[in-house]
């Protein structure tokens, strides 16, 4: 095996660090630890010289206010949670060379000596401002421990530092009737002193750093640009707090750092802390004093300002230290249209999901519907949908058919054999998707990287298919094992390409083709590296299982329970807990009628023809044969031969009712139904998938159920009603509104082959 050994660079990764007072939700994994995760284990099988480091964020009035709830201590709630974001995290696969937490005394000190060399350089001054002060508790008051009405929207409730009901950011001046949250009474404005960070002075030293950033996504650089246009202001360092990290000044010993003073320093304590661990306590240096080194920070949108003007211009007033190269910030995943939150108990939470899916079906999940450029919606039908039409039927369906194949007939990896043109353009592909995949996580863009990986496994289908080696076994078994040799390359490419992404299963190909050692320690070189000739394959074991959505969400007449019969309310996912302690776990709840509709006993697919012949008993029949991504084709009935010649079907990709009850049509099996729309003139046009689709690919309704019979009998089907639009898109009956009622692939919509009057009935 080839060693990832020669390091090429040094690439230094910060992820956000989340606050320990309750427990990590997957919008957390979408937003920070799943894209840092798949770059640093690119970068390691690259050869670079990574390290990634976080923690848990351990200061600030968030744990103090869920200490208070529970009546513990801020340190107990810390214990706590930092314990378990780290195990959670684990789970999941994420790879962090130190994941730690500001309590430290390493944390302590490094923050103080920032803040220090910061007053030394002359960008830390005193200034007296008012807060507000609570006479009944004896104690001025943090932003989110006054509570009032929001001048903006009006709504109560509103916290001194946010109002969740506009959104908007607060300045606890500003509410209207603010009281205590602690006792109810009302705090009054009192003069205290604070030590401030002139952020101001670093206007244009920040413009001409910005100024060659155009690599960046285009959200990050211009929400900074114009957040510095508008002028930045100095801000407050201090607050009064007693928990936090201690202020090195006379007077101050009821002040504690302002937590995002505190918070941005752990990247550079973590990597002090992680050198020390090390025994090499100056390592550090080599990732931020060398000017060749690369930064990146991972994080979602609402920490963009933090990591891209105020730890810039704090390490610029320190000096010597490295800049960001680069802020792949994410955009936000919601649920049911709304911010995972872990304030508002909007969420599903990590160790629930990995419990009930385990993480490789997670991250597949999570990197196909990435937040990269805008905000991406969790909905339990598309995550069933891609785990099981994608990760399930095209991915794992062909390193399952591969390996079943070669082990039933061959036993061990064939040697190599005669190249033939399809193999050629078979093994180009691989190189090329090698190429790109790379080049995409290079660039931050690991949902196309995803995509492309996909794309592969479905081109490895393909190929399975049109070599037909269950043929070529009975006829020609020499050309039948160098077509599995190229198989089992694909699958190899396939667990190093995949290895960032989902380790895990990655690993269990590794390990399946005879590959030693962990895949992470193996060269990113190796997708298109040599076999292991001769290596006796085990028996497969499949890599991934099918969801069933009812399991998740309960069926359909279960709904009103299900959902609190309150139909206009987010569901917020299972294992939402609401506060640090809450245990109440709630099954999400079906949101509209789509989701009971009879479509969703059928199961759809794209089918591509393979064959076609006339009836030997009927006129109007054709007896094809067809693909479904199945490995072995099926045989189909179907009455087209009044409406299309042999040529025009054949090769076509044609929309199947996959599971429709097997029937002899004049003495020939017919295992499916093909569709096709008939107008009243007679014109008939079959139902055509968009382009880019592959055999076995999944037709659906955005939102509507897929939960398939079985063996679905005609009359059961015949209760679809669907027509088509002037523009040959077809339309389904009561499965919802405009587009979200179009009969879709994942590559786009569904449409007539040719065209026909609008309101042409689909069966």
């Amino acid at each position: 095996m080839v060693m990832a050994s020669d390091i090429k660079e040094k690439i230094f990764i910060g992820v956000a660090w989340p606050y320990a007072n309750g427990p990590l939700h997957l919008g957390h994994v979408a937003g920070c630890y799943l894209p840092p995760d798949i770059f640093a284990r690119y970068h390691r099988m690259k050869g670079s010289d990574v390290l990634m480091v976080s923690g848990s964020d351990e200061h600030g009035t968030p744990i103090t206010v869920t200490a208070d709830k529970l009546g513990v201590t801020p340190q107990d709630v810390v214990d706590r949670f930092h314990g378990e974001h780290a195990r959670s995290l684990e789970r999941l696969g994420v790879s962090f060379d130190l994941f730690t937490r500001t309590t430290t005394e390493n944390h302590s000190k490094t923050v103080q000596a920032l803040y220090l060399r910061l007053k030394k350089n002359g960008y830390i001054y005193p200034k007296t401002v008012e807060a507000f002060y609570c006479p009944a508790c004896f104690r001025f008051l943090p932003d989110r421990y006054i509570e009032g009405t929001c001048p903006h929207c009006g709504a109560e409730g509103a916290r001194g530092d946010q109002c969740d009901g506009c959104g908007k950011t607060l300045d606890a001046a500003e509410l209207k009737d603010p009281g205590c949250k602690l006792c109810g009474g009302t705090p009054e404005l009192r003069e205290t002193e604070h030590m401030f960070f002139r952020l101001s002075e670093f206007e244009k030293p920040l413009l001409d750093w910005l100024s060659d950033k155009n690599y960046w996504r285009p959200n990050v650089l211009n929400f900074t640009r114009n957040f510095i246009k508008d002028g930045l202001k100095d801000r407050g360092i201090t607050r009064d707090l007693i928990w936090g990290v201690k202020v090195p000044e006379e007077g101050y010993g009821e002040k504690r750092f302002y937590v995002w003073f505190d918070a941005v320093t752990g990247y550079l304590s973590a990597s002090k802390e992680w050198a020390q661990n090390a025994g090499a306590p100056g390592k550090w240096e080599e990732w931020w004093k060398n000017p060749d080194a690369r930064h990146y920070y991972f994080l979602a949108k609402d920490n963009i300002p933090f990591h891209t003007i105020i730890w810039p211009a704090m390490l610029m007033a320190h000096g010597g230290l490295n800049l960001a190269y680069d802020v792949p910030a994410n955009e936000y995943l919601t649920m049911s249209g709304r911010q995972f939150s872990k304030s508002r108990g909007i969420g599903i939470v990590v160790d629930d999901s990995l419990d009930k899916f385990g993480a490789d079906a997670i991250r597949y999940y999570l990197s196909s519907n990435m937040p990269d450029q805008k905000d991406t919606d969790w909905t339990w039908e598309d995550f069933v949908l891609k785990n099981n039409s994608e990760l399930v039927g095209a991915f794992g369906n062909f390193i399952h058919r591969v390996l079943t194949f070669t082990q039933k007939n061959f036993g061990a990896i064939p040697a190599a054999g005669k190249v033939e043109k399809i193999d050629e353009r078979f093994i180009s592909e691989m190189a090329r998707v090698h190429a790109a995949v790379g080049e995409l996580i290079e660039k931050c863009d690991f949902k196309k990287g995803m995509r492309e990986i996909m794309a592969l496994a479905q081109t490895g289908n393909k190929y399975f298919d049109e070599t037909a080696p269950w043929k070529l076994i009975k006829e020609d078994r020499n050309r039948c094992a160098a077509v599995m040799r190229n198989c089992i390359k694909l699958v190899k490419a396939l667990s190093v390409l995949s290895s960032p992404y989902l380790p895990f299963s990655a690993q269990r190909m590794w390990e399946a083709i005879g590959e030693e050692g962990g895949i992470e320690k193996a060269c990113w070189c190796e997708a298109t590296a040599n076999l292991r000739c001769g290596f006796e394959l085990p028996r497969p074991e499949p890599l991934f299982g099918k969801l069933d959505l009812e399991e998740i969400i309960g069926k359909p007449d279960e709904k009103a329970a299900a959902g609190g019969g309150q139909a206009d309310k987010p569901q917020e996912g299972i294992g939402n807990k609401t506060g640090a302690n809450a245990d109440v776990k709630e099954s999400p709840k079906v949101e509209n009628e789509a989701q009971c509709h009879p479509f969703s006993k059928a199961d759809m697919k794209v089918a591509k023809i393979l064959g076609i012949d006339g009836h030997p008993d009927a006129d109007k029949l054709y007896v094809m044969s067809i693909d479904v991504g199945e490995g072995e084709p099926r045989s189909l009935v179907a009455g087209m031969q009044p409406f299309y010649r042999k040529e025009e079907l054949l090769g076509q990709k044609i929309v199947l009712v996959a599971n429709m009850k097997p029937v002899k049509l004049r003495g020939v099996p017919s295992q499916g139904m093909m569709l096709a729309a008939e107008d009243s003139h007679g014109t008939v046009a079959f139902l055509a998938p968009p382009e880019g689709s592959e055999p076995g690919d999944s037709v659906y309704v955005a939102g509507a159920l897929k939960t398939p019979e079985q063996s679905l009998k005609y009359d059961e089907f015949a209760a679809v009603k669907m027509n088509a639009d002037a523009n040959g898109n077809v339309t389904v009956a009561g499965a919802g509104k405009g587009d979200a009622a179009m009969l879709r692939t994942e590559k786009g919509l569904i449409s007539t082959q040719r065209k026909v009057d609008a309101g042409a009935k689909v069966l």
